[in-house]
């Protein structure tokens, strides 16, 4: 990275601060882009330019996922992405919950019962490479409060659930950033969006459902809700006929445990995919590491006397290991898959110098390098 591509990142992100609900903001200090004449060559002007953007883009992951659960619900979540992607060259399609029943997404709809907030489907659509070029797509969870359901969370720390949609806002920031910076590549940008709350009409533990592949779930425990919703989302992303999958997630506790802040925690099918993204995240400065997809977390998951596949493993430990082990099973054998658990990287910060406290954006950068890598 050049020394005014870093520059301009640093100063961005260590300038903005979420305060958006005082009565009383202190005045904000905006980096701005450098105006470069037409056939200038200013690589200098050039990397300052694409720090900006990338920095804005991870704030607007920040604010996204920073905002109080009743001011971006998943309605209001999908009236902000409309506004975000309004100028830019990005189709914005919002389905409701009569489409979600349309395609038989049970095990989406299942999380969504018990709130009052109806669940909402985004999809996006960005081409500026050869359109014969098989799309990217990024399945981005959506939940934008996670109380734990009829297996309720301790109170303690709760409110921070209001970033459960971080997947969702990282992919949605990063998008902007590609499309502001009209990067050569097809990608699609999946968004299931609900609340996980608990009511007399919340799913129940033991409950029974169907995703869209037609795979059944026992839903042993309704705080392992993200992979319910990511489960249709996958399926739904493998009828564009993708180069590849990748699922973006605050999926498991257990990342948070075993990575801290220090990385983002990633599952690959591919080597080669992962190196890309390693080299990405380190380019970027937010870093990635890998984790087994082994048939022993698969086992654990499917082998199961009256339906397919269990939301939870029943072994002792490797939380992370069995989510992700769930979530491939709703991904064909044919098409390469990453998965990255954000859950200890997303926030609240804790000592990042040019991050305010509050919720990070991370891994936005990450995912704009990844995706700049395979323009054409």
């Amino acid at each position: 990275m050049g020394n005014a591509e870093a520059a301009a990142e640093g100063s961005t992100l260590g300038l903005w601060k979420f305060q958006e609900c005082k009565s009383k903001k202190q005045s904000p200090t905006e980096i701005g882009l450098l105006s470069l004449n037409k056939g200038q060559t200013t690589p200098a002007g050039s990397e300052w330019n694409y720090g900006v953007s990338k920095a804005n883009a991870q704030n607007l992951a920040r604010r996204l996922t920073d905002m109080p659960s009743n001011l971006m619900t998943p309605t209001i979540f999908a009236e902000n992405v409309k506004e975000i992607f309004e100028s830019l060259d990005v189709c914005v399609a919002v389905h409701d919950e009569d489409w979600i029943k349309e395609k038989s997404m049970n095990s989406f709809l299942s999380v969504t019962k018990g709130s009052t907030e109806p669940a909402k489907f985004v999809e996006l659509s960005y081409s500026r490479g050869d359109e014969k070029v098989r799309p990217i797509v990024l399945v981005g969870k959506g939940v934008t409060f996670d109380t734990g359901g009829i297996s309720l969370k301790p109170s303690k720390a709760m409110d921070e659930m209001r970033g459960d949609m971080g997947g969702a806002a990282t992919c949605v920031a990063a998008l902007q950033c590609i499309a502001n910076c009209r990067v050569k590549v097809n990608v699609k940008v999946l968004i299931p969006l609900c609340e996980n709350m608990p009511s007399g009409s919340a799913t129940k533990p033991g409950d029974i459902v169907k995703a869209a592949n037609g795979k059944t779930i026992c839903v042993n425990n309704t705080d392992a809700e993200g992979r319910l919703i990511l489960a249709d989302g996958l399926c739904y992303a493998a009828g564009f006929d993708p180069k590849m999958i990748m699922s973006v997630a605050t999926l498991t506790g257990a990342m948070r445990v075993a990575l801290g802040d220090g990385a983002t925690g990633v599952f690959s099918t591919s080597d080669d995919l992962y190196k890309k993204l390693e080299q990405a995240g380190t380019y970027a400065g937010d870093r990635v590491w890998r984790f087994p997809f082994w048939k022993q977390y698969k086992t654990e998951i499917t082998k199961q006397p009256g339906y397919d596949v269990n939301n939870i493993g029943k072994g002792v430990g490797g939380g992370s290991c069995t989510a992700a082990a769930f979530l491939k099973e709703f991904v064909p054998e044919c098409v390469d898959y990453l998965h990255l658990d954000i859950a200890g990287v997303c926030g609240p910060a804790t000592d990042i110098p040019y991050l305010h406290k509050g919720m990070t954006g991370r891994p936005t950068r990450t995912l704009i390098e990844f995706m700049r890598m395979h323009s054409k």
